[in-house]
């Protein structure tokens, strides 16, 4: 039996009746669609292409796509010919990308025609390319430096899906690097299905007739089970925005595409919410069900956003490591403020520091297992060996437990702090700050006073720029979570650092004075 990926996802449905079915359909750029024939057709032919140009099995495929037609035809058909499809964050600089080319010994690039000017000072005095292929780039391109797509495809032949194991190689996903230079994380073809098995039917309960918009891009695990496994696995539609999200664009997109599936991202979320109660009245779409991951999703914003919509947001936690979400709410059962419980298919622990569960009610550190656990990471043996231990992997993530068994998010690892000799969670608190009325967004980080003792210092963004009075913002907080967890200093700022998948990066703020 063939367990190459790329045979679930692409090549059944011409088996099952589909081929005639928009598989991918894009908003932006040429707005063109894709049947689920065309898919199997061009990724059979971008795997010909590959074994013309005398790529090996397990050879490299790095790219710097964005969202747009030619991304799943590279990643599902360099799985067809049994190479390493690494779709790469498209925001990074030139810098890193000539890190991660070198890193991950890539011996194809693809990229963007609109990233080029980024991307080439990365590949000047690259050892291990051997073709850049340019999606568009008719004017770039002369031939020796770099190829357009279309000449590169040009005259390919399909060729067969390669047979693989479920346990081989299939893909990596470089770790969005908030803190350092990304992680090369290795995924095996079976991880794929196992998401859409578990989060993608069990939670999430697409359906065939679905039509999923994700602001999220591919690039990145959460982006690529929306878009791209999520749909495939039961033939559904993908609409495809390469753009930055915007709550106006979203809007337009949600009147016009139709979307009945919506996958966000909490600060997207807090900024939808807050544009649509100045216009007042219900927003126009037909969203039934909405996601979000990359953050913990505020109760606030969940609350507002499902009395506009009607629309329940499903709010969980993935990984890289873990290529999605494992620990969620679930439609019908939803409590915001909280990341639900586990998907089934998986299971959850808190630790302490010595790895002994944690009575509820107590802080510990997340520890996941399931089907969809990375091999590893790339040359990071001692990084892989501190995170997947046996069949567990550490998240890095402080949660607690309530009595009902849900899981409250109480920060990364490296983010939590005492203050009193009592644990405080920077997410409560910045929970505690949205709820105010003039506050967007908020982000809390440890600073040490005059007397070079721990305290909470805030950083905010107001709600159109208004002004707000920091102290009674203090007192704000108080009354809600308590006298030691109030942020000592308030620092309003026009918006916060954040990585390409809607992070906080929390380290870049520890550095700005108060």
């Amino acid at each position: 039996m063939n367990e190459n990926a790329a045979v679930y996802f692409v090549d059944r449905h011409m088996h099952e009746g589909r081929g005639g079915k928009v598989a991918f359909r894009e908003v932006d750029g040429l707005h063109r669609a894709m049947t689920y024939a065309e898919l199997a057709d061009q990724s059979a032919r971008w795997a010909g292409a590959l074994e013309r140009h005398g790529v090996r099995r397990e050879e490299r495929i790095a790219m710097i796509v964005r969202d747009e037609l030619e991304f799943p035809v590279v990643f599902w058909g360099s799985l067809k010919a049994g190479a390493i499809p690494v779709p790469l964050n498209t925001l990074l600089s030139a810098s890193v990308y000539e890190a991660i080319l070198n890193d991950s010994r890539a011996s194809i690039l693809v990229v963007s025609e609109q990233l080029w000017d980024t991307v080439k000072p990365a590949i000047d005095g690259n050892r291990y390319l051997r073709a850049v292929v340019v999606v568009g780039g008719e004017k770039l391109c002369d031939g020796k430096e770099c190829v357009t797509f279309d000449a590169f495809m040009d005259g390919a032949e399909p060729v067969e899906t390669v047979e693989a194991h479920g346990d081989e190689l299939a893909f990596w996903l470089y770790s969005s690097g908030s803190t350092g230079v990304p992680k090369g994380v290795r995924h095996v073809h079976s991880s794929l299905k196992a998401t859409a098995d578990t989060f993608g039917a069990q939670v999430l309960g697409i359906r065939e007739e679905d039509t999923v918009f994700s602001v999220a891009k591919m690039f990145f695990a959460y982006g690529l089970g929306n878009a791209m496994s999520f749909p495939l696995s039961v033939g559904a539609t993908t609409v495809i925005f390469g753009g930055r999200p915007t709550p106006d664009g979203v809007f337009e997109i949600m009147a016009r595409e139709k979307p009945t599936i919506f996958c966000g991202v909490p600060t997207l979320y807090a900024a939808m919410v807050a544009e649509q109660e100045k216009k007042g009245g219900a927003p126009d779409h037909t969203i039934r069900l909405c996601t979000s991951a990359g953050e913990a999703l505020p109760r606030e914003i969940g609350e507002r956003w499902e009395k506009l919509w009607g629309a329940e947001i499903v709010d969980g936690v993935g990984s890289t490591e873990m290529l999605h979400i494992f620990l969620s709410n679930r439609p019908g059962d939803i409590v915001y403020g909280t990341s639900g419980v586990a998907v089934p298919g998986y299971e959850v622990r808190l630790v302490d520091e010595h790895d002994e569960d944690v009575p509820e009610g107590e802080v510990g550190e997340l520890l996941v297992r399931g089907p969809s656990s990375a091999e590893g990471y790339w040359n990071r043996r001692n990084k892989s060996q501190a995170t997947f231990q046996g069949h567990w992997t550490r998240t890095g993530d402080k949660y607690e437990r309530t009595a009902d068994g849900r899981m409250v998010y109480c920060g990364r690892t490296d983010d939590m702090f005492k203050v009193s000799g009592i644990w405080v969670s920077p997410f409560e608190v910045e929970q505690a700050l949205i709820e105010h009325p003039a506050i967007l967004e908020a982000a809390v980080v440890a600073k040490a006073d005059d007397k070079d003792l721990i305290k909470p210092a805030a950083y905010v963004v107001t709600k159109d720029g208004q002004p707000v009075d920091t102290d009674a913002l203090k007192e704000f907080v108080k009354a809600k979570i308590g006298m030691w967890k109030y942020p000592r200093w308030v620092t309003v700022v026009d918006e916060l650092p954040k990585t390409a998948t809607g992070k906080i990066q929390r380290f870049k703020l520890r550095d700005l004075d108060v």
